[in-house]
C-alpha cells in the first residue's frame, strides 16, 4: 500500500486577530408474549485533579470550558462500481470509532513498540496508520493508506529510529482514504518541528480556519488536527509545552491527542474526557500512552492510570513526567460506548474492565428479559462476551452458531445473479448443526438501522432454528453521536422511529429485548454520573448550540481530504435531529467540522 516519508513546515504567523475563546425495551411476538514518578492509582473520577486541585506541584492552568459538541455522520454509501459490494454499507450496521494514538518516550526501539502497539489499536481505525519517531532532534515521518501491516516493513521501521515516537491509526469516514489527511502530522515552525496525532473531533475547526487563514496561515489539509499545528505555531506562550496548553485552550470538543518534539512527549486530553487515553510504563522506565491497555498490553508496558479529563502530561529527560490542569470540568462524560463496543474486552477503559461490563451486561438480559430456549450463541466478535454472561446467567449451553470469516476485504466482486444478504453471507457463516430444530437466543451489542439485524434472522431461520430470540447488550439507540463518533442520523437509527414491538415484526425475530436503561446505570454505580448517555437518552451533557444543527452525510465526497474551500461541502450537510432535548433559547451557529477522526 501507498506509504510515504516525509516532514512538512509550517510558517509561524502572527497572532490571531482576536481571542478564540420512550418504549419499553423487550417484546414478544403474539405467539409468545519505575524510572518516571507515576502515580499508581486511579481516583474515583468524581476526585479527578483536573476536577479539583493538580496533583503536582506545578502550576495550574484554568481556563472557561466551551461546548464540546460535534458533527455526526450519516449512512455510508454503497460502492459505485456495479457488481461491487463496499463494506461501507448496511451489511456493516454499526457504530465506528474514528482512530487510536500511542505515544512513547525512552525507548530505543520506540518505532517498533509504536507499531505493536497500533497493530493492537487496529480495531479502532482501519484506513490508515503513521508513526513519527525522533533521532537527532529530527522528526521522522512514515505514513500510509491500509492497515498497519501493510503501511510498515522492515525498512519503513528502520527509517524511524530514536527513543520517542508516536502513532496513529485512523478510520475515514468516507470513499476514499486519502494519504495527505493521514496522522501523525509534522510541522515545523521557527522554534523547532512538532508532531501530533489526535483522536476525536474539534467543533470550531470552521471557526480557527477561517481566522488562521486570514492571518496567513496556510492549510495542506482538511483535517481539523492541522488547527492544533498552526495554533502552536503562532502561540507566544513559553515554554514548549505551554504553547500546546495555550493552543487547547482554544479548542471546542473531544480530543485526546499526543505530541512529539525534539525533546519532549506531550499527552492531553479534554475536559470531558469523552475519548479514553491511559498511562503506561515498560520495564525499562519507558512511558507510554495509549487508546487503550490492550496495546499496552502487547508491549509488555504496565498499566499505571487514565490521563485525566483535563490533564496535560509532558515527559522529557530532565523532569520526568510533568503534570497540569488545562481547564476544570464538574464532572468527566466518558463515551458509554467504550464498553459497550469501540474497545477490546481485555482492555481496561475509564478505570473499568471492558470483558466485565460486557459479561455483565449479558447477565442482566437473561435476569430482566428471560426465555425459554435451547443455546445461546453471539454475533461475533463484539457480542460474544455479552453472550457468554447470559448463557451463564440462563443456565443454556452457549454455542458458536454463527462463525466470522476475517479474511473479507473493504470490496468483494459479487456474481452477475444476486445473492441475498450477500454481504452479510460473506461475513458470517451459520453452522446447522447449532441451529436446526433449536430455540436460539442471539446476542448482540446493538442496533443501528436494524438492517444487519434483520438479514442475520433470516440467515439464522433458513439453517434451520426453530426460534430466535434477540438479545441486545444496550439500551435503544435513538441519538446520534456529536462528540466525535461516525453514527448515522436520528431519522436513520431505527428504535428513534420504531417501538420495540415494531423493531421485533421488521427484524423478523421471535422475540426482541434490550438492555434496559436504568439497569445500565444502576450497574455503573457510583460512577454512573461519569458516562455520556446521549445516544440512548437524548440529553446531551452539552447541547447543540442550536435545534437545527448541521450534520454530514458520509459518502457524498468520495475524496475526504477536500481540496476546494470549505463552504464547497455545504450540499453534503443535512439538518440535524429536531426532537432531542435542546434548549430553545440557545440559537447560535453549529459549528461545521470538515472531518472526524
Amino acid at each position: 500500500m501507498a506509504a510515504t516519508a516525509n516532514l512538512s513546515t509550517l510558517s509561524s504567523s502572527s497572532t490571531l486577530s482576536k481571542p478564540i475563546s420512550k418504549n419499553p425495551s423487550f417484546s414478544l411476538n403474539p405467539s409468545q408474549k519505575a524510572a518516571f514518578p507515576l502515580p499508581k492509582t486511579l481516583p474515583k473520577p468524581s476526585s479527578f485533579p483536573c476536577n479539583h486541585v493538580p496533583y503536582t506541584q506545578k502550576p495550574q492552568f484554568t481556563t472557561c470550558s466551551k461546548n464540546p459538541i460535534s458533527d455526526f455522520f450519516s449512512a455510508n454509501k454503497s460502492d459505485p462500481e456495479d457488481g461491487f459490494l463496499s463494506f461501507f454499507s448496511d451489511d456493516d450496521d454499526k457504530p465506528r470509532e474514528e482512530c487510536g494514538v500511542v505515544g512513547i518516550f525512552g525507548d530505543p526501539e520506540a518505532s517498533r513498540l509504536c507499531y505493536l502497539a497500533l497493530h493492537a489499536l487496529q480495531h479502532r481505525g482501519q484506513e490508515g496508520a503513521g508513526i513519527v519517531a525522533v533521532n537527532n532532534d529530527v522528526l521522522q515521518s512514515v505514513t500510509g493508506v491500509g492497515l498497519v501491516s501493510e503501511v510498515f516493513n522492515e525498512s519503513k521501521l528502520d527509517q524511524l529510529p530514536g527513543e520517542m515516537a508516536i502513532g496513529h491509526v485512523r478510520y475515514s469516514t468516507a470513499g476514499a482514504s486519502m494519504l495527505k489527511n493521514v496522522q501523525p502530522f509534522v510541522a515545523g515552525y521557527r522554534f523547532g518541528s512538532v508532531g501530533v496525532a489526535h483522536n476525536g473531533n474539534l467543533v470550531n475547526y470552521k471557526e480557527l480556519r477561517e481566522m488562521l487563514e486570514d492571518n496567513g496561515s496556510i492549510f495542506n489539509t482538511s483535517s481539523d488536527t492541522e488547527v492544533v499545528l498552526h495554533l502552536i505555531a503562532i502561540s507566544k506562550a513559553r515554554p514548549f509545552f505551554m504553547r500546546i496548553v495555550d493552543a487547547c485552550e482554544k479548542l471546542e470538543g473531544a480530543y485526546s491527542m499526543v505530541f512529539v518534539t525534539k525533546d519532549k512527549l506531550v499527552a492531553v486530553r479534554d475536559p470531558y474526557g469523552f475519548r479514553p487515553l491511559v498511562m503506561g510504563r515498560r520495564s525499562n522506565g519507558a512511558v507510554v500512552f495509549a487508546s487503550e491497555t490492550c496495546a499496552l498490553d502487547l508491549i509488555e508496558a504496565t498499566y499505571e492510570r487514565e490521563v485525566y479529563p483535563g490533564e496535560v502530561l509532558v515527559v522529557d529527560k530532565k523532569d520526568g513526567v510533568q503534570s497540569l490542569c488545562l481547564m476544570r470540568h464538574p464532572e468527566p462524560k466518558q463515551c458509554i460506548f467504550e464498553h459497550i463496543y469501540f474497545s477490546l474486552p481485555n482492555s481496561v477503559v475509564f478505570g473499568r474492565s471492558v470483558y466485565e461490563s460486557r459479561h455483565r451486561f449479558g447477565e442482566i438480559l437473561a435476569t430482566e428479559a428471560p426465555v425459554e430456549c435451547d443455546v445461546v450463541i453471539a454475533v461475533p466478535d463484539s457480542g460474544v462476551v455479552a453472550a457468554l454472561g447470559y448463557a451463564a446467567k440462563a443456565g443454556v449451553p452457549f454455542q458458536q452458531g454463527l462463525i466470522r470469516s476475517h479474511y473479507v476485504g473493504r470490496t468483494f466482486i459479487e456474481p452477475s445473479q444476486k445473492i441475498r444478504d450477500f454481504g452479510v453471507k460473506l461475513k458470517l457463516s451459520p453452522v446447522r448443526g447449532v441451529l436446526e430444530g433449536k430455540r436460539v437466543v442471539v446476542v448482540d451489542d446493538s442496533i443501528v438501522r436494524g438492517t444487519t439485524s434483520s438479514k442475520i434472522v433470516r440467515l439464522l431461520k433458513e439453517a434451520g432454528a426453530k426460534e430466535v430470540h434477540m438479545r441486545i447488550a444496550s439500551p435503544p439507540i435513538i441519538g446520534s453521536c456529536y462528540y466525535g463518533v461516525d453514527t448515522p442520523s436520528s431519522e436513520e437509527l431505527i428504535s428513534n422511529r420504531m417501538s420495540v414491538e415494531e423493531i421485533r415484526e421488521f427484524i423478523g425475530c421471535d422475540s426482541l429485548a434490550f438492555l434496559p436503561f436504568d439497569s445500565l446505570k444502576k450497574m455503573l454505580g457510583s460512577d454512573n454520573p461519569n458516562f455520556c448517555y446521549a445516544c440512548f437518552s437524548g440529553n446531551y451533557p452539552v447541547k447543540p448550540r442550536e435545534k437545527k444543527a448541521k450534520v454530514k452525510r458520509v459518502g457524498d465526497f468520495l475524496d475526504d481530504g477536500l481540496n476546494g474551500p470549505i463552504d464547497a461541502i455545504d450540499g453534503g450537510w443535512v439538518k440535524g435531529p429536531q426532537n432531542l432535548d435542546f434548549e430553545k433559547e440557545d440559537e447560535a451557529l453549529v459549528p461545521e467540522s470538515a472531518e472526524q477522526h
